[in-house]
């Protein structure tokens, strides 16, 4: 690799001097690296697609778990691998979490010692009165949520067309195997290895028996309708939608894929374990 576009989350504490230390060490070593800096600092991250050079061949995503996921969203399509460095909490989509890891990782990129892992992503649909109002894609999950902290959310779930069950919960999650480690995982949904191709439908506090998650496969559409008001459809947490009794929404696989740069040779459940027990 030699081209590069760094995209940093200036509201994390050290993210610019990550970012200074990534594009010191990459020129010196005769690579070209541009960055989301370069115009603005304000921390916003939403890079535009015609904001990255063509020639570009890796984005490096400085931040958090949401900042990496905001990239990936804003830049789907353009089939530039992403590496992550945690500048942020968590961190589980990020493949370098300590400082001493920077520069051997930065190695490997330029010396074209890496894989790339696509990710599978979501796409959703909100529907009022037989038109389509919103669609959007999410790498990690999909979420109908309340829009009000004290009324319960009533919805039917549908799966390729048949009715599969009624609801009464504070909302529902259908996550990637990526997004199973995030609100899925809060949720008390499994845990599923990131390279799988599968679906997690996962309820929020319901207030029924129905409290199970569902594996569906790649290919299966949900469809959730609305039996009251009060509801939001979230994307990845970033973008939303309001939702009204009688509106729909249809959630399938997306067409395209987030291809994140593997480096380390560790299994995703050593990868987990450093992270639920803090050995990160």
């Amino acid at each position: 690799m030699k081209y590069f576009y760094i995209i940093a989350n200036y509201n994390k504490e050290y993210a610019q001097e990550t970012e200074k230390q990534i594009r010191t060490y990459l020129e010196r070593r005769g690579a070209v690296c541009r960055s989301n800096g370069d115009e603005d600092r304000s921390g916003d991250c939403r890079t535009k697609k015609e904001d990255i050079p063509p020639q570009t061949q890796c984005i490096i995503s400085i931040g958090g778990d949401g900042t990496l996921i905001r990239a990936a969203r804003n830049l789907a399509g353009l089939n530039i691998p992403i590496l992550g460095v945690n500048r942020g909490h968590l961190g589980y989509l990020n493949q370098v979490n300590r400082d001493d890891e920077l520069e051997p990782v930065l190695a490997q990129l330029l010396e074209d010692r890496y894989q790339v892992e696509e990710r599978m992503m979501l796409c959703g649909e909100a529907w009022k009165k037989g038109s389509m109002v919103m669609k959007d894609i999410a790498l990690n999950e999909i979420a109908l949520i309340r829009k009000s902290v004290l009324n319960a959310l009533r919805f039917f779930v549908y799966v390729n067309g048949q009715y599969l069950s009624r609801y009464s919960a504070d909302g529902i999650i259908v996550s990637t195997p990526t997004g199973s480690t995030a609100y899925n995982m809060s949720a008390g949904g499994p845990l599923v290895a990131p390279g799988a191709r599968m679906m997690i439908m996962t309820p929020i506090c319901s207030h029924e028996l129905n409290a199970r998650s569902i594996v569906l496969e790649p290919e299966d559409q949900i469809q959730i309708e609305m039996f009251g008001d009060g509801q939001v459809a979230s994307f990845d947490g970033d973008t939303f939608v309001e939702l009204e009794e009688g509106d729909r929404l249809i959630i399938r696989r997306s067409s395209v894929v987030t291809p994140m740069i593997r480096l380390k040779e560790i299994s995703f459940m050593q990868n987990l374990s450093n992270h639920l027990s803090g050995r990160i």
